[in-house]
C-alpha cells in the first residue's frame, strides 16, 4: 500500500472532523478577510482611504536612479587635502578594518587617488561640482545635496535591490509599488508607476537591471511598476490581434470582467481583481501609450535643450523627455534606470563618457520641470547605490585604474517638492570616506520621501508573514528633517 492509502486507510473519525472543522474555520476567515483584501487590490484612484497622514509637499516622484554606483569622490564631495595625499598610502586611522570587496582586499597596498577632474564652485550657495557635469553646474541652486549617505551592502545586486526595495533580500516591494498603494492614481490612463532603464556608455553592458526592482513584491501585483520599451512598442502584447476591433475587445473585456468577478467573491482572492485591472489598464493604455510617445507636439527648443541623444528611443535623454511627459500627465511613480557607473577599471576613460550621457539631459528634466511648474510638487531624486573608494582599484597610474565599492559614504541629491534648494547636508572626512557629520542612512532617505508625500512612514504598513512591514523596515529610520523646506 502507498503511504497515502495507509494513511486513508487508518484516518479514523475524530481526526477526519478535527481537519473538517479546521477547513470550515478557513473559509469563514477567508470570508470576514475578503473584502479587506479585495480593497487593497482594488484600482482606487484614492489609493488607502487614510492616507495622505498629513498635508503634502509633493503629489508626485522621479527617481533617476543611477546603477552601479557613481563616484562621489570625483563629482561631488570635494575635498582639497586629497592633492597632498594622491598617490600615499590611506592611512589606517581612515581605513579603518571595514568590509572591503573581493576586488580589492587582497591588494597589497591602498594609495589615495585625488578627483582626476577640476570643478568649481556653482550658484549663489558655492556648490562644488565636477566639470564633468557642466549642465548640471548651471541647476546647482535648484539641488539639495546629501553628502552623508550610507549603506550596510557593498555589492550591486543587494545594494541596488537595498536602496530600491528597503531590503538587500528579493521579494519586497518596490519603493513606487508602495507609492502606488498608499496614494492610487491621478490618471486612470496609464499606470501609476512607471520605469525605463537606458544604458550608459561608461561600463558596457553594465550590470544587470531586474524587473523586481519595480516589482509589488508581497503587495498586491496592481501596484507593480510598468516598464516601458524603447521603440514603437513600448508595452509587449498591447496592441489587439489581427481580426479584433475595439468594440470586440470591449465585448470581451466586459464578459471576462464578470466571470472574474464571481471568482473573486467565492475565492476572495485579491490577485483575481487585480488581474481586472490589468486588463482594463491595458486596454485604455491602447490609446494613452501612443500619445505618451509621440513627441511631435514637443517644440525644437525642448527638445534640442535634451540633447542630441533625445531623438534616440531607449537614451537616457529620450527617457528624461518621456518621464516629464509622464509627470505632467499624472503618472504618480517614475522612475529612470541608467546603467554603465561601475568604473572599476578604466575610470579615467569611462567616467566622462557616463557622466556626458547624463549631464544635459538631467540640467534640462529640472529646468523643464521648473518651467511648466511641475517642479514645485515634483520630488525628484538622483540617487544611486554606493559611492566610491578613494583609494584606487589596480596599480596608480596604469590605464586601468578604477575605484572599487564604497558604502560607508556616498552622494546622492534631491530637488523640487518639500527639500531645500541650494544646500549641502551632510559631511565627509578629508578622505571622503567617513561620515563626520549628519549621516543619513537609505532607510532615512525613504522616510522622507515618503514625508514628503504626506506619509509617515512607521504607520504605512503591510501585513506580511504576521508582521506590520514597511517600507523603513525593522529598525530605526527618521525623516532628514534638515533638508526639508
Amino acid at each position: 500500500m502507498t503511504p497515502i492509502g495507509d494513511f486513508q486507510s487508518n484516518l479514523n473519525r475524530r481526526t477526519f472532523l478535527g481537519r473538517t472543522a479546521g477547513t470550515v474555520g478557513s473559509a469563514a476567515l477567508a470570508t470576514l478577510m475578503a473584502p479587506r483584501a479585495m480593497a487593497a487590490a482594488s484600482p482606487s484612484s484614492l489609493g488607502l482611504p487614510e492616507l495622505p497622514h498629513f498635508k503634502p509637499k509633493a503629489k508626485r516622484v522621479l527617481c533617476l536612479f543611477q546603477s552601479e554606483g557613481f563616484s562621489h569622490v570625483d563629482l561631488f564631495d570635494y575635498k582639497p587635502s586629497l592633492d597632498k595625499w594622491h598617490g600615499k598610502e590611506i592611512p589606517p586611522s581612515v581605513k579603518g578594518n571595514q568590509r572591503l570587496t573581493g576586488m580589492t582586499s587582497g591588494q597589497g597596498a591602498y594609495p589615495v587617488v585625488a578627483p582626476m577632474w577640476p570643478g568649481r564652485f556653482c550658484g549663489e550657495q558655492r556648490t562644488w561640482m565636477s566639470d564633468l557635469l557642466p549642465h548640471m553646474q548651471t541647476i546647482a541652486d535648484e539641488l539639495c545635496i546629501v553628502k552623508s549617505m550610507h549603506t550596510e551592502a557593498i555589492n550591486h545586486d543587494p545594494a541596488i535591490t537595498f536602496m530600491n526595495t528597503g531590503n538587500q533580500q528579493p521579494g519586497y516591494a518596490s519603493m513606487g509599488a508602495w507609492v502606488s498603494y498608499g496614494l492610487g492614481t491621478e490618471n486612470e490612463n496609464l499606470p501609476t508607476f512607471i520605469a525605463m532603464v537606458s544604458q550608459g556608455s561608461g561600463k558596457n553592458p553594465g550590470q544587470p537591471i531586474f524587473s523586481r526592482l519595480w516589482g509589488s513584491g508581497f503587495l498586491p501585483s496592481s501596484h507593480q511598476g510598468v516598464s516601458l520599451r524603447p521603440g514603437a512598442n513600448p508595452v509587449l502584447y498591447l496592441q489587439d490581434p489581427p481580426g479584433t476591433n475595439r468594440q470586440q475587445r470591449r465585448a470581451m473585456l466586459d464578459d471576462l470582467a464578470q466571470l472574474n468577478q464571481l471568482r473573486a467573491s467565492e475565492l476572495g482572492d485579491p490577485e483575481t481583481l487585480a488581474r481586472i485591472h490589468s486588463y482594463e489598464m491595458a486596454f485604455r493604455m491602447q490609446t494613452s501609450v501612443p500619445e505618451l510617445t509621440d513627441t511631435s507636439d514637443e517644440a525644437a527648443a525642448t527638445l534640442a535643450s535634451y540633447g542630441p541623444e533625445v531623438a534616440k528611443p531607449g537614451s537616457y535623454a529620450a527617457n528624461c523627455l518621456l518621464a516629464r511627459r509622464l509627470l505632467e500627465r499624472g503618472v504618480r511613480f517614475v522612475q529612470l534606470f541608467h546603467r554603465g557607473w561601475d568604473q572599476h577599471i578604466a575610470i579615467k576613460r569611462q567616467l566622462p563618457n557616463q557622466c556626458k550621457d547624463v549631464d544635459q539631459p538631467t540640467a534640462a528634466l529640472i529646468k523643464d520641470l521648473r518651467e511648466r511648474g511641475l517642479l514645485e510638487d515634483t520630488l525628484v531624486v538622483f540617487a544611486t547605490e554606493f559611492g566610491r573608494t578613494v583609494f584606487s582599484q589596480g596599480a596608480l597610474g596604469d590605464p586601468g585604474m578604477g575605484r572599487d565599492h564604497h558604502g560607508r559614504c556616498f552622494t546622492v541629491w534631491l530637488a523640487g517638492a518639500g527639500v531645500k534648494a541650494g544646500m549641502e547636508y551632510g559631511r565627509t572626512d578629508d578622505f571622503c570616506y567617513n561620515i563626520v557629520e549628519n549621516p543619513v542612512h537609505l532607510r532615512d532617505l525613504h522616510a522622507t520621501i515618503l514625508h514628503c508625500l504626506g506619509i509617515d512612514h512607521s504607520r504605512f504598513t503591510y501585513k506580511f508573514r504576521g508582521l506590520d512591514t514597511r517600507l523603513t523596515g525593522v529598525e530605526e529610520a527618521h525623516v532628514v528633517q534638515g533638508i526639508l523646506a
